[in-house]
Formats: C-alpha cells, structure tokens, sequence
C-alpha cells in the first residue's frame, strides 16, 4: 500500500509539473479564431501550424485580426541576443566565483571567515532589491541598451556559485597544495593547474545552471533594454501580446515563441540532468 501511496503521489506531482507545457503545446497548435470560441478544451481547437508560421517570420497576421508576430529574422536576432547574453554572463560569473570560493577556501589570509559571513548574508537579500540601485547605476554610465550593461550587475558576484565551489573546494587535500608549492606553483598556476581540473564536475553544474537561469532571465532584460539589437528572446515574446484595444493577443503565436525559446534549455537539462543531480550530491553540502 505504500510503494502505491508513493507512485500516486509521484503520478500526481508528475502530472502538474507537466500539464503547463502541454497546455502551451495545445495553445500554440490552435488558431486564435478557435481559441476565442473553445478555449477551455483540453486538446487543440482549429488544429493548425501558424503559430509556428509567424514566430518564424513565414506568416504576417492572419483573419482575426490579431497582430502579425515577428517580422522576418526578428527570431534569430533575439535568439542571436539570448545566446550572447547567456554566454557572456556565464563565461564571467564562473569565472569570478571559481577565483573568489578559491580565495576562500585555499588561500589563507587575515579576515577570510569574517569577509566570507558578509558575503553570505548576500544570499538572504532578496534578488529584487538590487534592481533599481543597479538600474540607476547602469544608467548613469550610458550602458541602456548594451550587452555590458545586462551582463555587468550580475557579473562580478555570486554568493550561491561562491559558496557551491567553496564548500568542495574545502574538501580537497592539503597536500596537493603543498605538492604544487614544492614544485615551485604559485596560487594563480595552482589554480588553473590542479583545483580546477580537480572541480571540474561542480564547475560544470554551475555552467549549465547559470546558463540556464541566465537564458530564461525576463525583469532585468526588461529594465535597461527596449531595442530588438539588444533585447533577449523572452522580452522579445511581449511582440505577441496585445498592443492596441481592438486587436486581440496572439496566444497562438505567444505560446509558440515559447516553445523555441524554452526548447534549447529543455534539451540541455534532459542531456545534463543527471550530471547536475549527480555533482550537487557530491559537494556534501550540509
């Protein structure tokens, strides 16, 4: 009875966790004429590809007077966007946070635990909190609409990445430093030569989870961009919503663009799942 509890319970959890993307795939598969008159059927109305005909710029508008989507080449410019945006960041958090959880856990240096407490106290500030001071700051440097100014507030400082590599850093024998030292390595070719080949698992976690969270960033893209040249692909979807009062949102077209933009880092986490499951496990963090 209870090995059937538990696979009903998972069935349950299972189904809500997946119902959301069917239900985006039932939306983008309908036509917006059909939606209007059935919208609460569970299984596509007026069954047809359109929505996926205007994200990618091979439809402009349809009879219902909704909005033509994206013009030709606006996709791959956003995606263009969300791929640069997403590198860029993850390229610089990780690097920072590898250098700074080093700092932390195998160099030794007067005040170490007491900077590392402030720099955890960051992780119970809430994320929104810092917008509007970094907005101000982005503004006052001119960096409105450009990729230094999306990428820079989150660049330099990660409390959760910092604290991640620390605590399996701290398990890494002493001696390996000791053995780099006697070989004549300094911290900085100790670094690049043994604690990161010997992090690489974590590292690479961190990689995809920042990726990931980087790519499906929607408030801060929203906040200092409002150009198609630097805008990602998820503040570029707002183009399927309503903007005037007589023509109705794109929902076809809206749940579509969601898809594309949702696809690549479905397909990432179903390829490196495991690996991600795996390497949180192994940090022993308590």
């Amino acid at each position: 009875m209870g090995r059937a509890a538990a696979w009903i319970y998972v069935g349950v959890i299972l189904a809500v966790t997946i119902f959301p993307f069917y239900w985006i795939l039932r939306t983008a598969l309908s036509s917006n004429d059909a939606l209007s008159r059935d919208p609460q059927s569970l299984a596509p109305v007026g069954l047809t590809l359109n929505g996926f005909g205007r994200v990618l710029g091979l439809v402009h508008g349809n009879a219902t007077g909704t909005l033509s989507a994206l013009d030709s080449g606006d996709l791959l410019l956003y995606l263009r966007n969300s791929t640069l945006y997403a590198s860029l960041m993850t390229v610089a958090v990780i690097f920072c946070s590898t250098t700074a959880a080093y700092a932390f856990s195998r160099l030794h240096w007067r005040g170490r635990n007491l900077i590392f407490s402030l720099f955890l106290v960051a992780l119970m500030v809430p994320g929104i909190m810092s917008m509007l001071p970094n907005f101000v700051l982005i503004k006052d440097l001119g960096l409105l609409n450009t990729f230094p100014g999306l990428i820079l507030p989150g660049a330099l400082f990660s409390a959760f990445n910092i604290f991640f590599l620390r605590q399996f850093m701290l398990g890494l024998p002493s001696e390996i430093d000791e053995a780099a030292r006697i070989d004549g390595a300094g911290p900085i070719r100790s670094l690049f030569s043994v604690t990161i080949p010997m992090t690489m698992g974590p590292i690479t976690t961190l990689t995809i989870l920042t990726f990931i969270n980087t790519w499906n960033e929607y408030f801060w893209p929203l906040l200092v961009t409002n150009d198609k040249s630097t805008e990602p692909l998820t503040v570029g979807l707002a183009s399927f919503q309503q903007n005037a009062p007589t023509v109705a949102p794109d929902w076809g077209g809206l749940m579509a663009a969601t898809l594309v933009a949702a696809l690549p880092m479905l397909l990432v986490f179903v390829i490196f799942g495991r690996r991600i499951v795996n390497s949180i496990g192994f940090t022993g963090i308590r």
